[in-house]
């Protein structure tokens, strides 16, 4: 594949994962944002979420489901998002809170959070101004007035929550490499908390950590 049609795939592929967005924006929604969380199912580590608003001439050539691409397109996309996007707000949930409420009610909790967040910025930005829909992938979030479609499968349906879930992972990876090298032995830089053989390895030299979820290790 050339250059050319690897430019034409990457066209055609925004212009699909826009396509369920124009139509909200016709029926006259106009901060259509999205949604998505990174760390669920990781031993360690918090679930991180992201609110992102895109504007309506932004192209978002490459932008993707974040698992189907490398870590430096991610992180090339993220400081490309960050620039362009009307808006955009982090949440986040730590072990603590997980072990808590359960990872599921966590992660609505770090959505709301990235919401509110994202809302504010477009306040301070254009005063007046709000969310006006929420697209959010596979889960329902309680406490929001703003109008919300749950998608399946949303971070391969829509522009906005791809571009969420890229802002989300390169978030919550950094975050994990940064444990590394205040929790070494786990190899958090690499497997981000989930439950490799090293990080196996490492619980059972070194046990816990602060940021283990307990409630994921009950066996161990």
């Amino acid at each position: 594949m050339n250059k050319e049609e690897r430019l034409q795939k990457l066209i055609a592929r925004a212009k699909e994962l826009r396509a369920f967005e124009n139509e909200y924006k016709e029926a006259g929604h106009r901060y259509i944002a999205g949604v998505d969380e990174v760390g669920r199912g990781p031993l360690a580590g918090p679930v991180v979420t992201a609110c992102v608003v895109l504007p309506e001439d932004y192209e978002g050539l490459g932008i993707d489901d974040s698992k189907k691409l490398s870590e430096k397109k991610r992180e090339e996309l993220y400081s490309e998002i960050i620039e362009n996007a009307i808006c955009y707000g982090f949440g986040l949930c730590d072990n603590i809170v997980i072990d808590e409420v359960n990872i599921l009610e966590a992660t609505k909790l770090a959505m709301k959070q990235a919401i509110i967040s994202a809302n504010e910025m477009l306040k301070n930005r254009f005063p007046g101004e709000k969310i006006d829909l929420v697209l959010v992938d596979a889960v329902s979030i309680p406490g929001i007035e703003t109008k919300q479609i749950s998608m399946i499968r949303g971070d391969a349906t829509s522009l906005s929550i791809a571009a969420a879930s890229i802002l989300a992972k390169v978030k919550r990876d950094r975050m994990m490499r940064e444990y590394d090298d205040i929790y070494p032995g786990y190899d958090f830089a690499s497997n981000k908390g989930y439950g490799t053989k090293k990080h196996y390895e490492g619980l059972r030299e070194k046990g816990l950590t602060p940021i283990h979820r307990k409630t994921f290790l009950k066996n161990l």
